[in-house]
């Protein structure tokens, strides 16, 4: 164990997220395990709902008691749909990043350490009541003295503050969870779908690099600039000289919040307006620049009017803060998505599997033929509806259609790529936003000129692959009759062989599951007999109920 672990509070904290994943553990591998192994699958499949609820329940419990990287882990996982079922991922969809504020004799200590002199002298007023209080840190509101907004241009500030030990509660819970992903490995049916310690460090780098607000200055740099020559977007100045690893101050630029429909229509705004333009600059950010902002949750977009005798051309802009969550979507990844868009609005449910695969979401030996039905049913339903349209559809043929679906992905090796799994947070993020702005926003509208676009951008490219599938054709084609020839010769020799091999193996595996199965009954026929002669003969009941430990350990553990 690291050494941040040492301290006492610091184990006790380790060792509470380790005893709640040994019980989920033991409850899942009795579960879904052992009990089907013994002919009650039907207990495990009643169950299921109400056990994994329960289970997600109990963490979010255990997320908002320890706070720190726990509840991080709950918004995480809480976009997994590849992973865990829809039970636990709707239950963590509502788990919030609020805390109760750290002490502010805390904070202003905190803070002073990092800006090396007292608060006093570093700004000319300081908020001791926080803006915001989340996991990791808190915000408040601030002036810069004489000096500093005579250099910066800016008066009002707001200062992020990490809370105090954060990079050791951190640290132990990262600890934690990569042995909890050790565990998770030993497990087949885990190991065969999801690599856990991958899993794990795709975590532990966007959080470490959430907890470093000089990264997240430069995101936020970063992102201005993308979107410095389009007036309908704007990002907080930095005040570099007030800023550190822990301690971040930047440009206050509160206004109306994104989901404040009310005040955006007393302020001559139409939400649907904002919907539009939120949709478009978030494709911008995916399909222009590659950078997204992955948390555009309605505390982090404000509307700001725009002054009437502004040069700007819009009447308000969208402003964009807490950069700290960024997904910058490699080339790869981009090239499915183009692949992907193109799919979407052709309704081709092939193109988007092989869009998958391009993305690295599917494996490509993956068979696919039952994700191909699905989408197809899915196309062909429910394909252009926006999400006024589909409250239209009457719901249990929904819940019916999203529960096969569900089933037919998670029955696939797939695991979305951490940069993927940012930009589909942030895509369901805009999405929903869009429909609480305008109740009959169509997602698809905003997306089809991209798609457009898209498709004119590779018509060129068609046309070169088309030619270089012509040549290879031909040449196909000019090879083929020496080929059948040449086979045809060989079957007269008797020169051609076939390998069984795979069969064989097959064959084996059959005869083991069935001895295993014969231990099974076994296992339960000597458990029933020592039950029922423990009255009229007890030795030989305890005896046979001993014994039967015997076929049970084959029926659980034999040979594959």
């Amino acid at each position: 164990m690291g050494s941040m672990r040492s301290a006492q509070p610091y184990r006790a904290r380790y060792r509470r997220i380790l005893r709640f994943a040994a019980r989920a553990f033991v409850q899942i591998w009795w579960f879904e395990l052992i009990l089907p192994r013994l002919g009650f699958a039907h207990v495990a499949d009643r169950t299921r709902d109400s056990r994994m609820l329960a289970l997600a329940r109990r963490f979010r419990t255990l997320a908002v008691d320890l706070g720190g990287l726990m509840i991080k882990v709950g918004q995480f996982m809480s976009s997994r749909l590849d992973v865990l079922p829809p039970e636990i991922t709707a239950e963590l969809t509502g788990l919030q990043d609020e805390v109760p504020a750290e002490r502010f004799e805390d904070i202003r200590r905190a803070a002073e350490a990092e800006l090396g002199m007292p608060l006093e002298r570093a700004y000319a007023s300081f908020d001791p009541v926080p803006v915001a209080a989340a996991s990791l840190g808190q915000a408040h509101r601030a002036t810069l003295t004489e000096a500093d907004a005579a250099d910066t241009g800016l008066a009002r500030v707001v200062v992020k503050v990490q809370r105090p030990g954060i990079d050791e509660i951190v640290a132990v819970d990262l600890d934690a969870l990569r042995r909890i992903a050790r565990w998770a490995m030993r497990v087949h049916v885990v190991r065969s779908r999801v690599d856990a310690p991958a899993l794990v460090e795709e975590f532990a780098q966007t959080s470490l690099e959430e907890i470093d607000y000089l990264h997240e200055a430069a995101n936020a740099e970063r992102f201005a600039e993308n979107f410095a020559t389009d007036a309908r977007v704007a990002a907080p100045a930095i005040v570099w000289e007030r800023s550190t690893r822990r301690v971040l101050t930047l440009e206050d630029v509160t206004a109306i919040k994104i989901n404040d429909t009310a005040a955006l229509r007393d302020a001559g705004i139409n939400p649907a307006d904002v919907a539009t333009v939120f949709a478009e600059v978030m494709l911008d950010q995916v399909f222009t620049h590659s950078f997204v902002h992955a948390d555009p949750h309605p505390g982090n977009i404000f509307v700001t009017p725009v002054a009437p005798g502004s040069l700007s051309p819009p009447k308000w802009r969208l402003t964009f803060i807490d950069f700290g969550m960024m997904a910058e979507v490699p080339d790869g990844i981009r090239s499915g998505l183009r692949t992907l868009v193109i799919a979407v609005a052709a309704r081709d449910s092939r193109g988007l599997v092989t869009a998958a695969q391009q993305i690295g979401v599917l494996l490509p030996s993956t068979n696919t033929a039952e994700l191909e039905r699905a989408l197809t049913v899915l196309f062909a339903r429910f394909g252009g509806m926006g999400f006024n349209e589909l409250k239209n559809v009457d719901p249990r043929e929904l819940q019916d259609f999203g529960r096969e679906f569900g089933e037919t992905i998670r029955a696939l090796p797939v695991q979305l790529p951490e940069k993927l799994l940012l930009l589909l947070r942030a895509v369901s993020l805009t999405s929903g936003m869009c429909s609480s702005l305008d109740a009959t926003f169509n997602i698809w509208e905003p997306v089809q000129p991209y798609a457009d676009k898209l498709v004119r951008d590779e018509g060129g490219n068609v046309l070169k692959d088309l030619g270089a599938q012509t040549v290879s054709n031909a040449s196909i084609l000019w090879r083929l009759p020496n080929r059948v020839e040449a086979t045809l010769d060989r079957l007269d020799a008797g020169s051609i062989t076939f390998d069984i091999s795979s069969l064989e193996h097959r064959l084996d595996k059959i005869i083991r599951v069935a001895f295993r199965a014969v231990s099974a009954v076994l296992f339960g026929g000597m458990l029933i007999g020592g039950v029922l002669l423990l009255t009229p003969v007890t030795w030989l009941g305890v005896t046979l109920m001993c014994t039967s430990v015997v076929p049970l350990l084959h029926a659980v553990f034999g040979k594959r």
